[in-house]
């Protein structure tokens, strides 16, 4: 009985230590090989993205009504000011055009009474979150 014991306690130990070493063979390297296009639209959705998020900051509405005037208003408003950011964003049944991304209501107030020149009904919003 005690050589059967011996028997078994031998193969469970060359079993234990062979399912070690099996265990450490699954070592990989994957390399990915991706398009470089694919890096550039991954960097414009998140520019995309960062001028639509709807956060604390605060923006003017330029526009409020049908698509084609939307997006003329955006493209007007884009060719004049290069450095804000501006977007169209749709909310049942109207397109609104939203410029800017400002920290504080002054620097909103400042650039709502240049725009206002060119765009009489502009008027601050602040985004709820």
């Amino acid at each position: 009985m005690t050589f059967l014991k011996e028997i078994k306690l031998v193969f469970a130990t060359l079993t234990l230590v062979f399912l070690h070493q099996k265990s450490y063979s699954q070592e990989a390297k994957v390399s990915v090989s991706q398009d470089p296009k694919f890096e550039q639209l991954l960097n414009e959705k998140r520019k995309i993205n960062s001028s639509i998020t709807i956060n604390d900051r605060y923006k003017i509405q330029i526009y409020n009504g049908d698509s084609e005037n939307s997006k003329k208003t955006l493209l007007d408003f884009k060719r004049e000011n290069k450095n804000i950011d501006a977007t169209i964003v749709f909310s049942t049944p109207l397109y609104k055009v939203w410029v800017g991304n400002f920290k504080t209501r002054i620097e909103a107030e400042k650039n709502l009474n240049d725009l206002k020149k060119k765009y009489p009904n502009a008027f601050l919003i602040k985004p709820n979150k």
